[in-house]
Parts: structure tokens; sequence; C-alpha cells
């Protein structure tokens, strides 16, 4: 009765706080934690969004300084998984990343919400 009660509670704190709880049927793709690992070289290497990545791992905090290894990440959700992504380098900004990957600066930033509409948040090996 009471891992049912803690149970309910996590999914509830989960709903209310707006996280993801993903189960792995409903993961696309997984990862596991080497040492070493940040979420920008993990997202270099597996062609993950940043965004993506937090999102789908609410458990992952904003700087991401609490990988564990052996930790198995979700990288995408079914039927949702964004794998075409751009390696953010000095001197980037959001129209020249859109123009880039042949999409409107709107939709970039529709698909990358942790970033700000003057494209001013972003950071050199961020993947948008």
């Amino acid at each position: 009765m009471l891992a049912q009660f803690a149970f309910l509670f996590a999914a509830v704190a989960a709903v209310v706080s707006g996280s993801v709880l993903v189960s792995q049927a409903e993961c696309a793709r997984d990862y596991t934690v080497v040492g070493g690992d940040t979420c920008d070289a993990i997202c270099a290497k597996t062609g993950t969004p940043t965004f993506q990545l937090q999102f789908v791992n609410p458990d992952i905090n904003e700087a991401c300084t609490n990988l564990s290894v052996g930790q198995v990440l979700c990288l995408g959700i079914v039927d949702q998984d964004c794998t075409d992504v751009h390696v953010v380098q000095a001197g980037d900004d959001c129209i020249d990343i859109a123009k880039a990957a042949g999409i409107s600066l709107d939709t970039l930033l529709a698909n990358n919400p942790n970033v700000n509409s003057a494209c001013t948040n972003i950071h050199i090996g961020e993947m948008v």
C-alpha cells in the first residue's frame, strides 16, 4: 500500500510540476551514461537536441551536474524524437541556424522552447 501511495504521489507531483514521466516503452532511443559525460557531449554523440534530453529526463538538473555513470537516459519519445540537430558554434545566431536547416526562425524557436526569442541564451556546444 505504501509503495502504491508513493508511486501515486510521484505521478501527481510530476503532473503538477510539469515534468514528463517517460516509461522505457515510450523511449525512441536510450543512452547509458559513461564517465566524463556531460549533457552537451551526450547530445553531440547521439544527435539529440539539448532541450529534448532535459525535457524527457526531468531528473537532470539545469546545469546537468547530476549525471551518474550507468544511468540510463531516454533520448526521445516515440514519434516525437528529433534527430536533425545543429551544434552551436562561436558566432552562430538563430537566423543563420534556421536558414542552414531550411526552416523558419519560428520553427526553430518552436522546436527549442529553451531558446529565447532574441536567441541570446544559446551556448557553444549546445544542440538545437
